[in-house]
């Protein structure tokens, strides 16, 4: 388990935009840009059956998540883990109340469990810089 610092959580909590990298069944890395919670020592990001992310996380669990800022990055974290879907359930119930407290887009567009997952990305290595 990987165990954050006070600074690098208070880095992970104060923000809310992460680069999310997938592998595709070509082998060549799916970099996109997400909203994420961060939560407890786990990330959850809300994604779409029909996206690209889905599909390579359906064959390979394997990714990394990316939370930079500041000109040329100067802080930030790197984070790589194992992605889990989280579809229904009290689990699925409680984070949705959190995006949609915290993301207007959410708001403007909710859904209910079955309509899109959430991934729960549980982090096994991490690298950060400039905290």
């Amino acid at each position: 388990m990987v165990k954050f610092t006070r600074v690098e959580e208070r880095f992970l909590q104060d923000n809310e935009i992460a680069k999310l990298a997938t592998v595709g069944p070509d082998l060549i890395p799916h970099v996109v840009p997400v909203c994420y919670v961060y939560t407890a020592g786990t990330f959850w990001v809300a994604t779409d059956y029909e996206t690209r992310k889905f599909r390579n996380l359906k064959r390979n669990r394997g990714i990394a998540l990316l939370v930079d800022v500041g000109a040329y990055s100067n802080h930030g974290i790197l984070i790589q883990g194992r992605a889990e879907f989280i579809e229904k359930g009290q689990a699925f119930s409680k984070i949705y109340r959190v995006f949609f407290k915290r993301f207007d887009w959410v708001r403007a567009e909710p859904w209910k469990e079955g309509e899109a997952p959430f991934l729960r990305i549980k982090p096994l290595r991490k690298v950060s810089w400039g905290m």
